[in-house]
């Protein structure tokens, strides 16, 4: 006979595998960001760029899946550009 589950631990089974999905997604953004730092620190302008726009789409698909929310997308591309600003902007 099969076991019942009761609907709390339904939703609990649910929520972990969208906190470790989730986690998943985030940890690729942050990967992506240390990628396009070291390319800015490093004075690789063509990477950097590279890099920046890998972020961004990532970012952008983290938020169209609802794991960041828009502000904090915005926020996140925002001090990253400038940041690219700020190191090239003397070339």
């Amino acid at each position: 006979m099969a076991v019942k589950k009761t609907s709390a631990e339904k939703r609990y089974a649910q929520s972990e595998v969208r906190r470790l999905h989730n986690k998943a997604i985030k940890s690729t953004c942050k990967t992506y960001a240390k990628q396009f730092v070291e390319a800015v620190q490093s004075k690789d302008q063509k990477l950097a760029e590279e890099k920046y726009k890998q972020l961004q789409k990532e970012l952008d698909s983290a938020r169209s899946k609802g794991v960041l929310t828009r502000n904090a997308v915005s926020r996140k591309k925002s001090r990253m550009m400038n940041l690219f600003n700020v190191t090239f902007a003397s070339k």
